[in-house]
């Protein structure tokens, strides 16, 4: 089989839990092949995303590397046989890596929590306001690629307004309400759009109101995606090269934490409903 020449951010996640596995397990990547019946190289190669595993193969190395987690290992036997192509393939070669790459994981994802402080969160954005984002990009983006991205966070709202939406919380700063990132005519309408979407039964929007006294969390810009087992959840935060992707246990753990208390200073639902139709009728 041919090796990858790009793999993907899931495949590379994939072939990280598996050397995890294998350091976990004491073995070197000699070892391991020797297991298997494999070449180093091979291991190294499945171990960098370069390759795929079988299901056989991955049961194999479970089985060499004594994990016991049964639901864990039958979630990476899901994603090594997954051949899903999902809308963004339409994308590829178009738009940065990271784009595709955060398409897939919503698509694939169990829930997702968001805070954020200076924008409104991408699935939640109406095209104007989108597009508004985009168009402060420096350098200035061609009006082609800049409607390609626009396109691209539209088509990501499938996993909150499709035929499979999945559960979402959306930790808000009144300052991302505020801010008019378009005009005031797009303002309103980004509002007026986060009150309906608040109403669904699958969806919670919370807003962090600026009263609140020692509130120091206005770093804490996330999107946490649950997994199919929490060892696979993922953590997104903006970086310089567009998107990291963060997934170590400890790591996961603290912004598990952390999400709860930007959540826990925020205002319930209803009263951030209140709060944002408010600032609705002040535009």
């Amino acid at each position: 089989m041919a090796l990858r020449s790009d793999p993907t951010a899931r495949q590379i996640r994939l072939a990280v839990e598996l050397r995890r596995l294998r350091d976990a397990a004491g073995l070197t990547t000699r070892e391991a092949a020797t297991l298997l019946g494999v070449s180093s190289a091979q291991i190294s190669q499945i171990e960098s995303g370069l390759a795929g595993v079988s299901a056989k193969r991955l049961h194999l190395l479970a089985t060499n590397y004594s994990c016991t987690d049964g639901e864990f290992i039958e979630a990476l036997i899901s994603w090594a046989t997954d051949r899903t192509r999902g809308w963004w393939e339409k994308y590829r070669d178009l738009l940065p890596r990271p784009f595709l790459d955060l398409a897939e994981l919503e698509h694939h994802a169990t829930f997702l929590h968001e805070a954020q402080f200076l924008f409104i969160p991408g699935p939640l954005q109406t095209e104007d306001y989108a597009r508004a984002v985009y168009a402060y990009r420096i350098p200035e983006l061609p009006a082609e690629e800049l409607e390609l991205r626009v396109r691209h966070r539209m088509q990501r709202k499938v996993i909150l307004e499709g035929p499979a939406p999945i559960p979402y919380e959306a930790v808000i700063h009144e300052a991302a309400l505020r801010i008019m990132v378009g005009n005031r005519a797009a303002s309103r309408a980004q509002l007026t759009r986060l009150l309906e979407l608040s109403e669904a039964n699958h969806i919670t929007v919370r807003v962090v109101p600026f009263t609140l006294e020692g509130f120091a969390g206005a770093a804490s810009a996330m999107s946490y995606a649950g997994g199919a087992v929490p060892k696979l959840d993922t953590v997104v935060r903006d970086a310089p090269q567009g998107a990291a992707f963060i997934d170590s246990e400890a790591q996961l753990g603290a912004f598990r934490t952390l999400f709860r208390k930007v959540e826990g200073a925020s205002l319930e639902p209803g009263r951030s409903r209140d709060l944002i139709h408010r600032l609705t009728k002040e535009l």
